[in-house]
Parts: structure tokens; sequence; C-alpha cells
């Protein structure tokens, strides 16, 4: 296991180089991606999101947003419905970081209480909640929606088959951060192309 994870570290840190070049985002998405593998491997192995990573993840998401361009947007959108100039862009950028914590933990709260409401035992632990808000401060509102899609979709189609062919009961505690983790990684990698093809169909509509 240990040689396979810093075999993967390694790729990943290589991909953020050759996908961003020897910039400040490159440096920002290699920390994104070591923490992803760290969150995504002990998910797997002992069921557990430690705090330690994710208060990390969104306390280094908030700094790096600081010093590097905001990629999502929304909070330039808003700034140019409620100001005639926008504010600078370390602001946007950090505003967008905060968006991205915020609703992402926040949306992961409301289905986990809502289950608990409806089903009275737990679905999904608060350690999934602080990973998003970690993943959040990295990757902005946007492509955050897109990690809990692309997360939800995996954990669906790979939860199914892992249950059926070891012949778990339904309620088989499935590892929701390992597929988030997997998500974010997918996203960070492809989420912008499928950003801009998602938009240019609006467009078109």
């Amino acid at each position: 296991m240990y040689p396979a994870v810093e075999l993967l570290t390694g790729l990943l840190f290589l991909a953020c180089y050759f996908a961003f070049g020897p910039t400040v985002d490159a440096l920002k998405w290699a920390v994104f991606a070591a923490m992803l593998v760290v969150l995504t491997i002990t998910d797997l192995r002992e069921r557990i999101l430690p705090d330690k990573v994710n208060f990390f993840g969104v306390g280094a998401g908030l700094l790096f947003s600081v010093f590097t361009k905001p990629i999502d947007g929304t909070a330039l959108w808003i700034a140019n419905r409620w100001y005639e100039f926008p504010p600078p862009v370390p602001v946007l950028s950090f505003v967008d970081s905060v968006l991205g914590a915020i609703v992402g933990s926040g949306l992961l709260w409301l289905v986990a209480e809502g289950y608990f409401r409806l089903r009275g035992r737990e679905g999904m632990g608060l350690g999934d909640v602080k990973m998003m808000a970690a993943v959040g401060a990295f990757l902005g509102l946007q492509r955050t929606l897109m990690t809990i899609l692309a997360g939800s979709l995996l954990g669906s189609v790979i939860g199914t088959l892992l249950i059926a062919l070891s012949k778990k009961e339904r309620d088989y505690e499935l590892p929701f951060g390992t597929f988030l983790g997997a998500g974010a990684l997918l996203v960070l990698f492809f989420g912008t192309p499928a950003l801009h093809w998602y938009q240019s169909l609006l467009a078109v509509k």
C-alpha cells in the first residue's frame, strides 16, 4: 500500500506540473492532490477523515486563494451585480474560496441531517462535511458542486457493484470520502473543460 500511495502522489505532483507549469497554481494543486490522497486512502482503509487534514485543507485553500487568480467566477458575478467596480482580484479569489467551503460543507451537512431526521440514524459522518469544506476552499463553488456530483455518481455505481459482488447488506458502510476525493481529483484535471462545455450548451440554448 505505501509504495502505491507514494507513487500515486508523485504522479499527481507531476501531472500538476505539466498541467499548470512552474507556478504558484501548480504548488496549490499539488498540495490539494496530496491532501486528497491522504483523505481518500485513510477513509478507504479506516473509515476516518482526520480533522487535522481537513482543517489544514480549509486553511491552505483560503491562503492559496489570496495568491492565485480566481477560477470560479461566482464572486465576480455577484460583484458585477452589486458594485459598479469589482473588488481587487485577491478579494474575489478569497470570496470564491469561502463560498466553496460554505456551500460544499453546508450541502453535505443538510443531506446528513435530513437523513438522520428521516431514518433516525447517521448516514454520513461529519468528516465528509469537513472534507467538503476543505475541497470547497480550493475549488470554489461551481467545481465543488461538480465534485459532489462526481463523488455521488462514483459512490452509487462502484458502491452498488461492491455490495453486489461481496454480498454485503444494503446498509453496508461505504467510504463516501473516498469517492468524493476521487471526484475532486477528476474535477481538478477535467473540471474546467467540462464546465466550459456545459456553459457553451447553456449559451446555445
